[in-house]
């Protein structure tokens, strides 16, 4: 029996080493777990080759439980039995494939030792005794939702010692020599195939837990990719993104050649084939064009399914995926091989990852586009809603001196001219600069002096240069609102105090009024919503804050304190000495 043992152990190590050696080769890792009707066909003409050959490196033994070991067994004699691996590579075929592959392997394989011993009547009972291994090693393990998952070789063991022993309980029910032989070959069988079966599922086990660290090492670079391409697509699918891109993809992957396309010509490309594949010219494969068309990622392992027009290509293997907004195939992501044996699924799943990534940083970039552009036209609306009664009023006003004194009507009307082209620069401009802020207020103040002559004092104290910018009717805004709003009806020793000073990189502007305060149920509400009142509807405030926020930063916004002495406003803008621009960021950002 110790004999029969190392004899069973030698065969089983042939079929071990093969599985060792498919897992290696590409083209059988492509079929672990692949539900696809093709595949589990190949499944099922790989493992009948296997179980075919287990039948052939057998042992036969005859009726008096002789060994007879040779080299292959094409045939024996019709009274003896064969000693092989077969229910090993049944049992797996139903763990890889399925019910339906284990059972159609189970077939093959029982007509094969059918066919050893001359089709004799008395080996009928091993077609459905390896059927029924084989249907039931697939119905044992069912758990299909994860692809990187098969069953332990632990429960590989139990499964191999239960469906050896179901040949055994036939062996013994239907074998002429029945007892006999099982009670000679039942253990070394069942243990050796048992173990067998184990080792076999380890080695799958082995190769899918490098699939996972692969994987793993592959999440964490597309995390690294990510966040090296978003800067470009956020800039949206250009030439000089995509030549940008395509370097960081080829950096971080394993792949010959990345190329990306919009919908007719070739954006970008990297690696092999750059010779022909050249970017501003227009699509070089039929892939690409189908890709495009179906807008479905296509896999190709040759070349005449890539369709490149250039005879002399090297790239031998492709995946090909449309790169969508809003279910519009903008172009494709191509990422190729040289060699097709490189083309895995693990390589599959990263470019469909990756394309999904870049489409969504296409749109987010594009979102960020349209957000800014509704950005800047609420701004514009906002700085058109500054208080246009103050134009009616300074009319009236230069209407009335105009009787009595000319020269002052001439100036305030040069002031009002002065005030109102400041308010179209405004109209159009995003900042301007202080200077032209500071010219705004002193024409809004002559004109209101004018109506209201000693009723106000105005303090400047500027301790910037004027060339420091900031958006328009800031400072004009907070007078404007302190004169009406902070005093009452009192006419006299009504101040207000601007100060304008650099604090490290921001731009500290406040006024300052010694006016009656500011009620408390209103003071949480000003800037933040707009306010009606008996002197108009509060939104001067609110626009005001609602603009600085929208340019700069939170930061940015209003502060007011206010008590019976008087109410301070504050603000704190980033300190710049030019005009802000969209793609610009401060360091307060």
């Amino acid at each position: 029996m110790i004999y029969l043992t190392i004899l069973m152990a030698e065969r089983v190590g042939l079929i071990i080493i093969l599985a060792f050696l498919l897992v290696s080769v590409p083209f059988f890792r492509r079929l672990l777990f692949n539900h696809t009707i093709h595949a589990k066909i190949q499944l099922i003409l790989l493992f009948s080759v296997f179980a075919i050959m287990a039948n052939m490196t057998g042992i036969e033994i005859d009726a008096n439980n002789q060994l007879h070991d040779k080299i292959i067994l094409t045939a024996i004699s019709a009274n003896d039995s064969i000693i092989n691996a077969r229910i090993l590579v049944v049992s797996v075929a139903g763990i890889i494939g399925g019910p339906w592959v284990g059972s159609l392997v189970g077939i093959v394989t029982g007509v094969h030792r059918i066919i050893q011993a001359g089709i004799a009547f008395q080996s009928w009972f091993y077609i459905p005794s390896s059927v029924l291994i084989g249907f039931l090693s697939g119905f044992l393990y069912h758990d299909r939702k994860s692809y990187f998952k098969v069953m332990t070789p632990w429960h590989g063991f139990i499964v191999g010692l239960l469906m050896e022993s179901i040949q055994m309980a036939f062996i013994l029910f239907f074998s002429p020599t029945g007892w006999a032989l099982v009670h000679y070959i039942a253990l070394p069988m069942i243990f050796v195939n048992s173990v067998g079966t184990s080792i076999f599922l380890s080695i799958i086990s082995m190769y899918l837990h490098q699939e996972e660290e692969l994987r793993a090492m592959q999440t964490h670079s597309v995390l690294q990719l990510t966040n090296e391409t978003l800067p470009y697509f956020r800039q949206g699918l250009s030439r000089t993104s995509a030549q940008n891109i395509v370097k960081i993809i080829k950096k971080y992957t394993n792949f010959d050649a990345v190329s990306i396309t919009d919908r007719k010509h070739i954006l970008a490309h990297i690696g092999a084939g750059s010779d022909h594949h050249i970017p501003g010219n227009s699509l070089e494969t039929t892939l690409s064009m189908k890709v495009i068309k179906t807008g479905q990622i296509e896999v190709a392992d040759h070349s005449k399914l890539i369709g490149c027009k250039e005879p002399k290509c090297p790239l031998e293997a492709a995946i090909v995926a449309p790169l969508r907004i809003n279910n519009t195939v903008i172009g494709t992501l191509k990422m190729y091989y040289v060699d097709c044996w490189h083309l895995t699924p693990v390589e599959i799943q990263l470019a469909t990852g990756l394309c999904e990534i870049f489409a969504n940083q296409i749109a987010l970039g594009q979102a960020e586009v349209q957000a800014q552009l509704i950005r800047d036209a609420e701004i514009k609306s906002l700085q058109a809603q500054v208080n246009p009664h103050f134009f009616f009023n300074a009319i009236n006003t230069i209407t009335a001196i105009l009787r009595h004194d000319r020269q002052k009507a001439r100036k305030l009307l040069l002031q009002l001219s002065t005030y109102f082209r400041a308010n179209l620069i405004g109209a159009r401009a995003t900042e301007i600069s202080l200077q032209q802020e500071l010219n705004q207020v002193d024409a809004y103040l002559e004109l209101e002096q004018t109506r209201f002559p000693n009723k106000y004092q105005i303090i400047i104290k500027q301790n910037v240069n004027s060339d420091v910018y900031l958006p328009p009717f800031t400072i004009q805004v907070l007078v404007e609102n302190a004169i009406k709003h902070a005093f009452g009806s009192r006419k006299q020793d009504n101040t207000i105090e601007i100060l304008i000073k650099k604090e490290t990189d921001r731009l500290q502007i406040q006024v300052t009024d010694n006016g009656t305060g500011i009620s408390h149920n209103l003071i949480n509400k000003i800037g933040t919503e707009p306010v009606v009142s008996q002197k108009g509807n509060g939104n001067a405030l609110y626009n005001l804050n609602q603009r600085l926020i929208g340019l700069y930063d939170q930061e940015s916004a209003l502060h007011i304190s206010s008590d019976s002495a008087g109410t301070i406003v504050k603000i704190s803008l980033p300190y710049h000495t030019k005009e802000f621009k969209k793609n610009e960021s401060f360091a307060c950002r």
